[in-house]
């Protein structure tokens, strides 16, 4: 096995567009802050690659093991609620630690309690009990204003050497100010990525192998033996893990968490759902491309039309069309495109091709 096929769990692309995107990402994404300065830029490259961990880690829940869960957004604001409550009372790494851990403990229970208390219902009920835990842990976060700060959210300070006041190097680097902005940004970079190859190690082990076999035909995977509700609560408990770090490194890059921040139905529909299902299931890099795709347009359409529409202002009817006011417009548009065009997502098309 070669060095890459060690690295990738020997899950390639298997597509040589595939591998050209993921490779353009990637680089992209490892040089922002050389290739984009600007902090804007800086916040939506660490949005990327936030979203990258969570979107992949719902791909395991839903791509690898066909369950629709509706509570991966609670796991992701569990994650970054505990790292927010722990740097609110002490702005120290082990506060940060102390946070995440609680977290990861909190996640992994209540996703074990849901898998094992739910998963034996119909896939429909399962999928309205996640709703019913994801609903109730935003009416908490929003109630308990002297722990999460209620509807306000909570606002902290981070490690110093986090801080925009850090300096790594007493003089710019390739034109760019090395400080804590660009050290929290390489921090949530090198650990996304590390997560990632985690994930994908796990979907190519002989355990990921079992879901995928419960995912095509689960009556066959339980007539040779497997436990179909202990893999499937497994993969759900992976996810949430993920989801938590996920979050934590959200608050991090915000130095903010609040309800809407991490815990709202629309990040688990609007982000984690569309980002999974146009990516492709069940693959990985499906969700790391929708992740890109997705955040880039909710970042990017709207200036992008605003340009577009001043170039055709003379035009009759079209810079209305076009008004920089309607990019909630296009998003749909684009996204209805992409699911009829590519109904198994980008990845599975592009895999097709190859």
């Amino acid at each position: 096995m070669s060095p890459l096929d060690h690295i990738l769990s020997g899950d390639r692309p298997r597509s040589r567009i595939l591998a050209l995107l993921l490779i353009a990402a990637f680089v992209a994404l490892a040089f922002a802050p050389f290739l984009f300065p600007g902090t804007k830029a800086l916040g939506v490259a660490s949005r990327i690659c936030i979203f990258i961990v969570l979107a992949a880690s719902y791909d395991i829940v839903l791509g690898y093991t066909g369950i629709v869960s509706f509570a991966h957004a609670m796991f992701f604001g569990i994650g970054a609620y505990g790292v927010a409550i722990a740097l609110n009372w002490d702005t120290s790494w082990g506060a940060i630690a102390l946070g995440l851990l609680v977290a990861i403990i909190v996640s992994t229970l209540l996703a074990a309690a849901i898998g094992l208390l739910s998963l034996r219902l119909r896939a429909l009920f399962f999928s309205m009990v996640t709703l019913a835990f994801a609903s109730f842990a935003l009416i908490l976060a929003s109630q308990l204003r002297d722990i999460t700060g209620g509807e306000d959210g909570l606002t902290f300070s981070v490690p110093h050497l986090l801080t925009p006041a850090f300096r790594l190097l007493s003089q710019p680097f390739l034109g760019v100010r090395i400080d804590g902005r660009v050290v929290t940004y390489y921090l949530v970079f090198t650990t996304a990525t590390l997560l990632f190859l985690l994930m994908l190690r796990i979907v190519n082990s002989p355990f990921g192998r079992v879901l995928q076999a419960i995912r095509e035909n689960e009556f066959r995977a339980e007539a040779l033996g497997y436990s179909i509700l202990l893999h499937r609560t497994l993969a759900g408990v992976i996810g949430a893990v993920m989801a938590t770090l996920a979050g934590g490194m959200l608050a991090l890059v915000l130095r903010y968490n609040g309800p809407a921040a991490s815990m709202s139905f629309e990040i688990m529909v609007d982000g984690i759902l569309l980002m999974t299902v146009i990516g492709g299931m069940g693959t990985l890099y499906g969700p790391m491309l929708g992740a890109v795709l997705i955040v880039l347009a909710q970042y990017e359409l709207q200036p992008g039309l605003a340009a577009l529409s001043a170039l055709v202002q003379n035009v009759p009817v079209l810079p209305r069309l076009i008004n920089p006011d309607r990019w909630l417009l296009w998003l749909g548009v684009l996204f209805v495109v992409i699911v009829y065009f590519f109904p198994n997502g980008l990845v599975g098309r592009l895999r097709k091709r190859g």
